[in-house]
């Protein structure tokens, strides 16, 4: 997976950790870190944090987080630094998709009725009949 597209799927996870414990996320981590309860939010902000050449600048922009899980543009400066991040440490990218992997939700996609359609992704069009003109 590339650094823009994992940082991408990353983030949400940290952000929902940095809502949930506010400022304090750093210390929480660290106090959980060995607990295997904690959630993937953690988790991955506890491999990122065990990178010590990178923990200054993910401290801070997590910090930054934490202080308005909302905030979009904080959102996005930890993006780009976890991408910088990812793009210069590869064997941490494969740590990180490897718990992504581990937290990836099993897939049911149900079709109930006349005309239903059920897929999990859909790129193009669908047609369920009753009239439908499709034109080139």
């Amino acid at each position: 997976m590339d650094a823009t597209t994992l940082s991408a799927e990353v983030v949400p996870y940290l952000t929902a950790a940095a809502a949930a414990y506010g400022t304090a996320v750093l210390d929480r981590v660290e106090e959980t870190a060995a607990d295997a309860t904690v959630s993937l939010g953690q988790r991955l902000l506890g491999r990122l944090l065990h990178r010590t050449e990178s923990r200054p600048a993910v401290e801070a922009a997590v910090t930054e987080l934490a202080e308005d899980p909302s905030d979009t543009d904080s959102q996005a400066a930890l993006r780009v630094e976890l991408r910088r991040l990812l793009r210069t440490d590869p064997a941490l990218a494969e740590e990180l998709t490897a718990l992504l992997a581990q937290a990836a939700p099993n897939v049911t996609v149900t079709a109930s009725g006349t005309r239903s359609v059920a897929a999990q992704t859909i790129s193009g069009t669908v047609n369920t009949g009753d009239r439908a003109r499709i034109q080139r």
